[in-house]
């Protein structure tokens, strides 16, 4: 291990000292494995910049923080807790003794609320700010009121290795800024020759094909993917490369137990590889690693707050974060990067990753920002505002749960309560009505069950799937009932792995949920609720459920298949391996759009329980309402009623009628009627004229106030003329002048006539009809021997448009086009005459 006061960061040592000496805002930006995290805050304890009070690190990830944190108190030689200590959600390692303490930033968040003036906190340090994590921007902001306000004394530092100094310095302004240079080796980055199929080759099979190759030079290595997934078949891969043996071969990602994170950073006898996710991008630093392998790619979780879907996919990352991976290469001596793609790519990668606020769900931070007395989030100080819709939506959902007040949008006692549990809304709120249930405990567990890895193997064999479902149950009502049976199943056989195993179990995940259970079971207790009832029927534990995710409710299309129609105009498919796949009517604890092998993108309705109509009554009753919706059957070319029963906008019960609304059917029938599927037969090239003249006139003649006929306004024509009809055999052969001529009012229908005419007059007492045509001026076809008397072009619109002149001859074929008929007789007539004279001799020839 390197010798700590040997770190980069210390060059700036005296320089940190004298900015927080004389001001309390700081920016400091460094490199990665320049010791920043591990050694500013013993800085500040070394050189009396706490007084009595400590030091707040906050980090992005809980795997760090710990990490961190038993870092600095073995440098200290310390028992963490002590001097030293963290506290992440559901754990904390701290006491009143503690002096330097790391957090994952949204413990930090609650405190405040608890304690607004964040007693006994001298600094706050926001570490890895660049990631830019929803907890971070938020409890930035808040810092910054504090200290504006209550806590002038109070020290922010912000530190990255690559963060947007201009825009955050003008957010914090007034600030210093320091620099660390570091003492980073160089890293040669090397790109593969072509880009990777990954549809084709997996990335973990890139990696150990490119491990193969380059993987013989000195040192450790890391190799990133995207997801636990990726990196256990990363490992498999590794270990049957000839080129691997003797090596140590570890995974490192925030699933894995403390025991084995720990293995994956500590010093190793022999060469060591280790596969990581993003967690070992910044903060956490792996001693010896001389080579990196980069597969390109994060798993990003993204919240779509128009659907109100979340997603979990595999994205590419960014130019920033693939220098960040970089960089881990160059720590202790120089090194190398191979990343899995071609170098022409990496220019069409996004310069940075798109900061939290702009991506997830925002639920549980508004409620703790009304809770801390922010009524409107708009206003809100933020760094960078999120969308509007997803505040949106997230207002709408908390007052679902009565978290807000349905008018004035202020938190209700209902959601200050919630707020006492550090889970999202909906399971606070869950847990709630689980008092009035007599099943908190139930419940409880539920909550625990959720906040990690899936307890249970998706895609298990036929024998597990037997053995699983004769010793679990078979119950159809929920998910988590089968969830919470294989928990305790696991509980009671002490979390045997090999018995765990043989029904498809993860042993480690169902060991860690445990004490959640009994953390959550501990704060209901504080707040009064029944922990100790087990009176209570499935059917309360149901209801919990629909009260947490009422915009959850999904009806089953039909019964061949697993298509859902949700709450809110979404569809989604129901996971095979649900248990209440035979039930209509149900409620999905998580929705998730999620990539196929295939690459096709699925909305998948996951962890879900059975309800019934009548709960939705009781529980939501003014959310009821009857509709009654037209439908056009094409095979029938006929509109028929639907009457339906809905919940919110869901439709649970149709019946079908022959009775549609008139409105609703004119309309259906029109929008046939546009698209050409049906076919009004006296709408014909005479209306098209018609409409075509007064648009014409609208145009030319502006001073008259003849309004256009529009495309809407044809279409609400068609409507009217379809209004008291539900099929085609009404419409096809019904009238159309009435309608159409009643745009115009009685005293405008005669301009038409008059200056934009269907025909014109000539002096042989002839007519001749006038072709209006959109964007192109209007035309007549007229023989030539009508025209010996017309010297001048006609002209209509108040003499305002000249007609263009289609001269025939005697074989009805144009011998001349002209829009100066005039110059036409002195200039062209008299060659023509004679060509005509001769083809044509009895014809009449002046």
């Amino acid at each position: 291990m390197v010798n700590p006061k040997e770190l980069p960061i210390y060059e700036i040592e005296q320089a940190l000292k004298q900015r927080l000496t004389a001001g309390n805002r700081l920016i400091v930006t460094a490199p990665t494995g320049s010791g920043k995290s591990t050694q500013v805050p013993q800085i500040l304890l070394d050189h009396g910049l706490l007084g009595d009070g400590q030091v707040v690190i906050l980090q992005p990830r809980r795997l760090a923080t710990r990490m961190l944190a038993a870092r600095v108190a073995q440098e200290r030689r310390g028992k963490l807790g002590d001097e030293v200590g963290y506290q992440i959600r559901f754990d904390n390692i701290s006491s009143g003794e503690t002096r330097i303490k790391f957090e994952t930033e949204g413990i930090l968040l609650r405190q405040m609320l608890s304690q607004p003036d964040l007693k006994g906190v001298s600094a706050i340090i926001f570490d890895e700010f660049h990631e830019r994590h929803l907890y971070g921007d938020i409890t930035l902001a808040r810092a910054l009121q504090i200290q504006e306000t209550i806590r002038p004394d109070l020290k922010l530092i912000v530190m990255s290795a690559t963060l947007a100094v201009e825009e955050l310095g003008i957010y914090l302004k007034p600030c210093s800024l320091l620099t660390s240079d570091g003492r980073a080796y160089p890293v040669d980055i090397q790109y593969l020759p072509k880009p990777v199929d990954f549809d084709r080759t997996p990335v973990w099979e890139a990696a150990a094909e490119a491990f193969a190759q380059y993987g013989r030079c000195e040192g450790d290595v890391l190799v990133f993917m995207p997801g636990a997934y990726e990196i256990s078949r990363t490992v498999q891969a590794l270990q049957n490369l000839p080129e691997a043996q003797g090596c140590t071969i570890l995974p490192l990602h925030g699933e894995l137990s403390a025991r084995d994170q720990d293995a994956a950073v500590a010093s190793c006898n022999r060469r060591k590889i280790v596969v990581a996710t993003n967690v070992a991008e910044t903060s956490l630093t792996i001693d010896g690693i001389r080579l990196v392998l980069d597969g390109g790619l994060a798993r990003v979780a993204r919240f779509d707050p128009y659907r109100g879907i979340n997603t979990l996919l595999i994205e590419r990352i960014s130019q920033a974060s693939s220098d960040q991976r970089a960089g881990r290469a160059g720590r202790t001596a120089p090194g190398r990067c191979i990343r899995l793609w071609a170098e022409r790519e990496q220019s069409t990668r996004p310069l940075q990753e798109v900061p939290e606020i702009k991506r997830l769900d925002l639920a549980e931070v508004v409620l703790t920002l009304k809770a801390s007395g922010v009524n409107d989030v708009r206003t809100f100080r933020w760094l960078e505002p999120p969308e509007p819709r997803a505040l949106e939506r997230a207002e709408m959902l908390l007052r679902d749960l009565g978290a807000l007040d349905e008018n004035a949008g202020t938190i209700t006692e209902l959601g200050r309560r919630m707020l006492s549990f550090p889970v999202h809304p909906r399971y606070s709120r869950m847990l709630l009505a689980a008092h009035e249930y007599g099943c908190v405990r139930s419940v409880a567990l539920i909550a625990a069950l959720t906040q990690g890895r899936n307890l249970l193997v998706r895609r298990t064999g036929k024998d597990v799937s037997e053995d699983r479902d004769n010793l679990l149950g078979d119950d159809i009502e929920s998910d988590f009932f089968l969830l919470m049976r294989a928990w305790s199943y696991a509980d009671k056989n002490g979390y045997n792995v090999d018995r765990c195993r043989r029904l498809g179990i993860h042993a480690q995940s169902a060991r860690q949920v445990g004490p959640l259970f009994e953390y959550f079971l501990k704060i209901a207790g504080e707040q009064g609720l029944n922990v100790q009832s087990n009176q209570f029927s499935n059917e309360s534990i149901q209801k919990c459920v629909l009260v947490g995710f009422s915009d959850h409710v999904a009806h089953r299309l039909d019964s061949g298949t697993l298509r859902c129609m949700m709450v809110h105009g979404r569809k989604g498919v129901l996971a095979r391996e649900s248990v209440v796949q035979k039930e209509a009517l149900l409620v999905a604890a998580e929705v998730h759009e999620i990539e196929n092998s295939g690459g096709d993108l699925n909305v998948l309705l996951t962890l879900a329980t059975a309800v019934k109509e009548e709960w939705l009554r009781e529980l939501f009753p003014g959310d009821f309402s009857e509709r009654l919706q037209a439908v056009y059957d094409s095979a029938a070319k006929r509109v028929y009623a639907l009457k339906q029963i809905v919940f919110r906008d869901l439709p649970l019960e149709s019946r079908r009628s022959d009775s549609p609304p008139k409105d609703e059917a004119a309309a259906l029938l029109a929008e046939e009627v546009i698209k050409g599927s049906l076919t009004l037969k006296l709408w014909d090239h005479a209306v098209e004229q018609w409409i075509m003249r007064v648009n014409c006139l609208s145009r030319w003649c502006p001073d008259l106030q003849v309004p256009a006929i529009s495309e809407e306004a044809r279409r609400l024509m068609i409507q009217q003329v379809c209004l008291g009809s539900i099929s085609y055999k009404d419409i096809k052969e019904k009238s159309v002048w009435p309608v159409v001529k009643e745009w115009l009012s009685p005293a405008q229908l005669p301009l038409v006539d008059k200056y934009v005419p269907e025909r014109i007059n000539l002096p042989n007492d002839r007519k001749a009809r006038v072709t209006y045509v959109a964007d192109a001026s209007p035309y007549v076809s007229v023989r030539i021997q009508d025209l010996y008397d017309v010297r001048e072009t006609p002209r209509i619109a108040m003499g305002r448009i000249p007609l263009v002149v289609h001269i025939l001859g005697p074989n009805q074929r144009p011998v001349q086009v002209t829009q100066d008929l005039s110059g036409f007789w002195k200039e062209h007539y008299p060659r023509i005459k004679q060509e005509m004279q001769r083809k044509y001799p009895k014809h009449e020839w002046r």
